[in-house]
């Protein structure tokens, strides 16, 4: 055989790669934009083709509104099921509600001109879209993101938006504002005004004040007219007669895999029992609020942390309120019956919780019923009255903005007690049969006009590097007084989740629930119970109480080099999550002793930590730590206290961790502008937050030789572009 030559073998391979460049010449050398790929037109055609492409499940179900939703807790999702069910009530017209995540939108170009799109969107953190609704924020703003028209535009594309934000936060509904002016810049057509909810007064009430405005734009533009719906239930309940006991939902699982207990990562759907191995009170013997430290055992748990995490405990309703609405719903000789939910169009509304269920599972650990009742449902529930005095009162009670605000707002009613007080009950007594009159509201209304009970977020109070198996909380105990009106008298008011915690510290201690003393009535009220052992046991071992929990990730994190300065603002419970990171630069400190000496720890940063409360003998949170991590830092640690019962300014003013940064502003200023510093705040935004960065402005500003308004606020822009200005705050 013969042989080729070098250049006949050069010649050969020159031949290829040619015929294969002309062969493959569009992909090769077609322009390089990140556009998708367009749905072919027989897919479109057919539900059967592409399981993201919500135009054709559109067409196939002959859909004429789409609902996309950016939700992080849920509560977007739930806005977006109600315009949905609305529009179908109004209109009769059937929606498809979609998590953004699960779908492509090179395809938006395509939706039919009879047809509306609609955007519900939470801003979340810092002006940042859910994750759910990442890609999709980044499509419509992309200007070189490429429909399936291949152009960035959406000529004539009718839409709705409602955002959900708060206004405590700088960037109120900025995402809800970032879509609709991006769909109006590519030619799309907004119907109604653009609702902003703000959850820092009222999301309910904004709602309400949008959506009548925006439904009479929208029969006009879609060529609809209202009356052609109707009031169709969303679920089917049946009760069933037998069943495995083993596999009936009744602890507030989540999912098949929490029901087995089988082996598997514990997340949001399938929170972790974790055992509690340490409950205490911080606040000192006779103080009139409580602030519990807990230790929660993860250990074997696949669960790990980072500083800066927040960890989501699953509280239940109190058992007064669950005990409250059965007796109203005249479910409590059945509250243990097992029951089965279906959906009559899972499209539109799916079953919110695993079943097969019982009714007081229902109402102890998947729905809210613990919230204030909203003023829209009171309008469902009024036809169901047992008498015409009760369906007169809830009717004015949904009509009457300022008579619900003054009754059941301020006097902070949930739903069991308004359907008690429209029926003359007397609502300050335990429930009884005697005393609570009995409403005929099919349970699936209460399902589906009843939002889902959510986990409580708190931020870790320690660090993985000194506790890799166990993960801290430190909660202040939620409870005030709310508003006497002519119904109801001044009574208190408790958080769900602090006084759940509260519950099972007492119940680690072997104690019983202490009395409450009120104006009117001295030592005789208790605080609420909670099912805290659970059903089968669930949540006890023995003398060990067990809480659901699951880890949230955050971005709320020190610098990775120790040489950064740190400057953290966290008075009350906004200490939490710098207590971890004290804890983190310990755990680094030691190693670095370890293998250099004391003397490895001279060109670290300093971290400062500037702390507030009352009292230096009350409430001052975890005050016998601070000093040990001060001598294990070496100087590096530094702690800043502001307790504005005890010192005051010459004007007999309050002190507070704000004027602390200012009397500090020359080594504040260092070592951010000279030292690369980060800047921390965790706590209240609505006040303290907002009073911080405007000192910053004004230390920034009077460092670079100007004002507060303009390089100071230039420099706490600077700062946040960079990620060296972190918020980790609630309202």
């Amino acid at each position: 055989m013969a042989i080729a030559s070098s250049s006949d073998v050069l010649v050969l391979a020159l031949g290829v790669i040619l015929a294969a460049a002309y062969l493959f010449r569009d992909q090769l050398f077609a322009a390089s934009k990140p556009k998708s790929v367009p749905v072919a037109a027989s897919k479109a055609s057919n539900g059967s083709g592409n399981p993201r492409d919500f135009v054709a499940k559109m067409k196939e179900g002959k859909k004429r509104i789409v609902i996309f939703y950016g939700s992080q807790t849920g509560t977007a999702e739930e806005y977006a099921i109600r315009l949905a069910k609305e529009a179908k009530q109004k209109f009769g017209l059937a929606s498809l509600v979609c998590d953004p995540e699960e779908y492509d939108f090179d395809n938006l170009d395509q939706v039919p001109e009879d047809c509306c799109v609609f955007f519900v969107m939470a801003t979340y953190g810092e002006g940042e879209p859910t994750d759910n609704a990442v890609t999709l924020c980044q499509n419509l703003s992309d200007d070189s993101f490429e429909f399936s028209n291949g152009e960035h535009k959406l000529p004539g594309l009718k839409y709705v938006v409602f955002g959900l934000g708060n206004k405590t936060y700088e960037h109120y509904n900025a995402i809800a504002r970032n879509v609709d002016a991006d769909l109006a810049k590519m030619g799309a057509i907004r119907i109604g005004e653009r609702g902003e909810g703000d959850d820092d007064k009222s999301m309910e009430e904004d709602y309400l004040e949008w959506k009548d405005g925006m439904w009479e734009e929208f029969a006009k533009v879609m060529n609809v007219e209202e009356g052609q719906g109707g009031d169709t239930p969303d679920f089917v309940v049946t009760e069933i007669s037998e069943h495995p006991p083993e596999k009936v939902y009744l602890a507030g699982e989540l999912s098949a895999r929490a029901l087995t207990r089988s082996k598997g990562i514990h997340d949001a759907k399938n929170p972790y029992p974790a055992p509690i191995t340490v409950a205490r009170e911080l606040f000192a013997p006779g103080s009139d609020r409580n602030c519990i430290h807990v230790e929660l055992n993860t250990e074997n748990s696949g669960i790990t942390y980072q500083h800066g995490d927040h960890v989501g405990v699953w509280p239940t309703n109190a058992e007064l309120e669950v005990e409250r609405l059965l007796y109203a719903l005249g479910l409590h000789d059945k509250k243990d019956a097992i029951i089965n939910i279906e959906s009559l169009d899972p499209a539109l509304a799916k079953v919110p919780f695993p079943v097969p269920t019982t009714y007081v599972t229902v109402l102890r650990h998947y729905i809210d019923i613990s919230a204030v009742a909203g003023r829209q449902i009171l309008g469902v529930l009024a036809k169901f009255a047992p008498t015409p005095e009760a369906e007169e009162f809830l009717k004015n009670l949904n009509t009457n903005k300022e008579e619900y605000q003054n009754v059941v707002a301020h006097g902070c009613l949930k739903l069991g007690e308004v359907l008690q007080l429209a029926a003359g009950n007397d609502i300050h007594g335990a429930p009884t049969p005697e005393n609570t009159t009995p409403w005929k509201i099919p349970f699936d209304i209460v399902v589906s006009s009843t939002p889902r009970l959510q986990p409580r977020y708190y931020s870790i109070s320690s660090s993985p590097k000194l506790h890799p198996h166990s993960i801290h909380i430190t909660c202040v105990v939620l409870r005030y007084e709310s508003i006497e009106n002519n119904h109801v008298k001044t009574r208190w008011v408790y958080g769900v989740g602090s006084n759940f915690l509260l519950n099972l510290k007492f119940a680690c201690e072997g104690q019983e629930s202490p009395l409450i003393d009120s104006i009117d009535e001295p030592a005789k009220v208790f605080f609420p119970k909670y099912a805290i052992e659970g059903p089968r046991g669930a949540y006890k071992h023995e003398t060990t109480y067990k809480v659901p929990i699951h880890v949230r990730r955050s971005t709320f994190r020190l610098p990775t080099n120790p040489k950064s300065p740190v400057i953290m603002i966290g008075p009350g419970t906004g200490v939490a999550p710098f207590r971890g990171f004290v804890q983190e630069r310990v755990a680094m400190a030691r190693r670095t002793i370890e293998k250099n000496g004391p003397e490895g720890l001279a060109d670290w940063g300093s971290i400062r930590l500037y702390y507030g409360c009352r009292s230096s003998t009350q409430d001052f949170l975890y005050k016998e730590e601070w000093p040990e991590y001060a001598k294990e830092l070496h100087g590096k640690f530094t702690l800043r206290t502001a307790f504005s019962r005890e010192n005051f300014k010459p004007d007999g003013s309050k002190i507070y961790v704000q004027d602390l940064l200012w009397e500090d502003r020359e080594t504040v200023a260092d070592a951010i502008l000279n030292g690369k510093g980060y800047v921390y705040i965790c706590g209240d935004a609505r006040n303290m937050s907002k009073a911080v960065e405007e000192t910053l402005a004004r230390i920034l500003g009077e460092a670079k030789g100007g004002s507060a308004e303009v390089e100071g606020a230039a420099e706490v822009k600077l700062l946040k572009e960079r990620s060296r200005f972190l918020t980790d705050v609630w309202s």
